[in-house]
């Protein structure tokens, strides 16, 4: 007989991010990492960004009655090839903390948003477990 509860969480809908400064941040997940705008909240300043596996939420700290502190564990991002899009971030002027990570089963680029909020690329080429 098992001992385990039941499961009641069923997943992950989205993780949200704050900002100070709304307008700039959502130039930056729309333009500069290129992701598609779902949902653009017309009370508060708001908007939801889809990256295929989750919906990164990104409000306007102050406007939703919270206090802004940037996130410094970072949001992994999927890509195909790290070198590849830490070239293209570069190009609009992100800067990557450290150099590219090898762990052994992935690679990972850290860099941060505008607002500071933590962020990395994330390409695993090896298979879970290995």
């Amino acid at each position: 007989m098992s001992t385990e509860a039941p499961t009641v969480v069923k997943g992950v809908d989205f993780v949200a991010i704050g900002t100070k400064q709304f307008d700039v941040a959502f130039d930056f997940y729309a333009n500069v990492l290129g992701l598609p705008c779902s949902s653009r909240y017309q009370k508060v300043p708001g908007a939801e960004f889809e990256t295929g596996t989750l919906t990164l939420q990104l409000i306007e700290s102050d406007s939703h009655g919270l206090e802004f502190h940037p996130n410094n564990h970072p949001i992994a991002l999927h890509v195909d090839d790290v070198e590849a899009a830490r070239v293209e971030l570069s190009s609009h002027g992100i800067e990557f903390r450290v150099d590219t990570l090898d762990t052994g089963v992935c690679h990972m680029a850290f860099f941060t948003d505008p607002d500071g909020n933590a962020l990395m690329l994330h390409h695993r080429y090896a298979p879970r477990g290995a």
